[in-house]
This record gives C-alpha cells, sequence and structure tokens, in this order.
C-alpha cells in the first residue's frame, strides 16, 4: 500500500507546471520582453557601428587586419569578465551596462559577416557601376551593399541568436530577462519548472527572431530565389 501511494504521489518539484506560469505569468512576460528588447537594442547598434566599420575595411584594406583583430578580441574575452569590467563605468545596476557588452560581442559577426558580403560582389559589376558615372559612395548604396545583403543578414541572424543566449547573463546584475527565472529558479531551491520556463522561452525567442530575419531577407533578396529556382 505504501508503494502504490508513493507512485500516486504527485512530484513536489516537477520539470514544467501549468500553475506556476499561470500563477506568475505577468512576471514571465515581464522577462520575455525585457528578452527581446535588450537582444534587438543591442544587434541595432552593433549592425549601426559593425556595417560602417566593414564598409571602411572593404574601402581601406590596410585596415582590415586591425578592425578584425579589435573586433575578435573583443569577442574571446568571457562574457561575465566582459561584464565585469564594463558595469563599474557605467553602472553596476545600469541596464546600459549589459547593452553595451551584448554590442561589443555582436560586433565581429556583423563586421566579418558584412565585409564578406562586399567582397563577393563581382568585380565585373562594380566595373559596369563605374562605367555608369557612380561614384564610391553611390556605388556602395546602390549596388554592393545591395548585393551584399544576404551576407549582411547571416552576420544580423547569427548576432541575434548569439545575443539572446548572452543576455541571461546579465542577470548576475539584476537585468537578463529570462536569464532572470533561470537565475531565480537556482535560488530558489532548484525550483525546476522556474528554469525550464526561463530556457524553453529563451530558445523559443531565439528560434523565433531567426525565423523572422530570414523571412526578411527572402522579401529582401528575391533575386536569390530567383536565381536559385
Amino acid at each position: 500500500m505504501s508503494l502504490r501511494l508513493a507512485y500516486r504521489e504527485e512530484p513536489s518539484n516537477p520539470w514544467f507546471s501549468w500553475q506556476y506560469v499561470r500563477d506568475n505569468a505577468e512576471t514571465i512576460l515581464d522577462a520575455l520582453c525585457e528578452h527581446a528588447v535588450l537582444t534587438a537594442q543591442a544587434v541595432l547598434l552593433a549592425a549601426l557601428v559593425a556595417i560602417p566599420l566593414a564598409v571602411l575595411a572593404y574601402w581601406f584594406r590596410p585596415l582590415t587586419g586591425p578592425i578584425l583583430a579589435l573586433s575578435g578580441v573583443l569577442y574571446t574575452i568571457p562574457s561575465l569578465a566582459l561584464l565585469a569590467f564594463v558595469a563599474p563605468y557605467v553602472g553596476t545596476t545600469n541596464p546600459s551596462s549589459v547593452l553595451i557588452a551584448l554590442v561589443l560581442y555582436a560586433l565581429l559577426v556583423v563586421v566579418r559577416n558584412t565585409l564578406a558580403g562586399l567582397t563577393q560582389v563581382p568585380a565585373d559589376v562594380r566595373e559596369a557601376a563605374e562605367g555608369m558615372g557612380y561614384g564610391r559612395i553611390s556605388r556602395l548604396l546602390r549596388v554592393e551593399l545591395p548585393l551584399a545583403t544576404p551576407g549582411i543578414l547571416t552576420g544580423l541572424r547569427l548576432a541575434t541568436v548569439s545575443t539572446v543566449a548572452l543576455v541571461t547573463v546579465g542577470a548576475l546584475i539584476g537585468y537578463g530577462g529570462l536569464g532572470d527565472l533561470i537565475l531565480a529558479g537556482f535560488r530558489n531551491n532548484f525550483y525546476k519548472a522556474q528554469i525550464l520556463t526561463g530556457t524553453v522561452l529563451s530558445v523559443g525567442l531565439a528560434l523565433l527572431l531567426d525565423l523572422l530575419l530570414a523571412g526578411l531577407g527572402r522579401l529582401l533578396t528575391p533575386w536569390t530565389r530567383r536565381g536559385a529556382s
């Protein structure tokens, strides 16, 4: 009898609980929104910095090595160490410290893929644009950047997925989005439902943003679909 009763007894710490989700829906939604906003801000700011850097490296080839080396060094710094370095200068309880660290991490991926996209523009296309009277800037805006769009979007997709994962590190200073749920679950006697909820939503957010960027890429580069067909 005792064995049967023990078998029927519900686990006190299940990996998933609808009750937890219902009772904490507002907190979970706030964490998800914070995670999405931090990710979008970081990737957008990284793009605004990285794309001009890639253009400089494309125009002035001696700068390619230093630009890639600097962004590569920043990328190799462990996330906790980078956050610990940035936080004292910005504020240990300031979300900007998390945002700066995320932007620095995303730079390398966007710079490298943008530069790869620009260098893959066919030489005969550039020569034709020059023959039509395009200057360096007009050729860049009207010919080279549009043709490099697939490479740029690849860099943005990679940066977005990695940023979703890195946002969780910000939980150490209270601005980690879904990472706050995961960390709180570990501190709350290893509360499995809380940990799994934060983890699943992080993975789902990364997949959703990646699919959205992939769809955007298909809309912006219709010639790639025609070429494939």
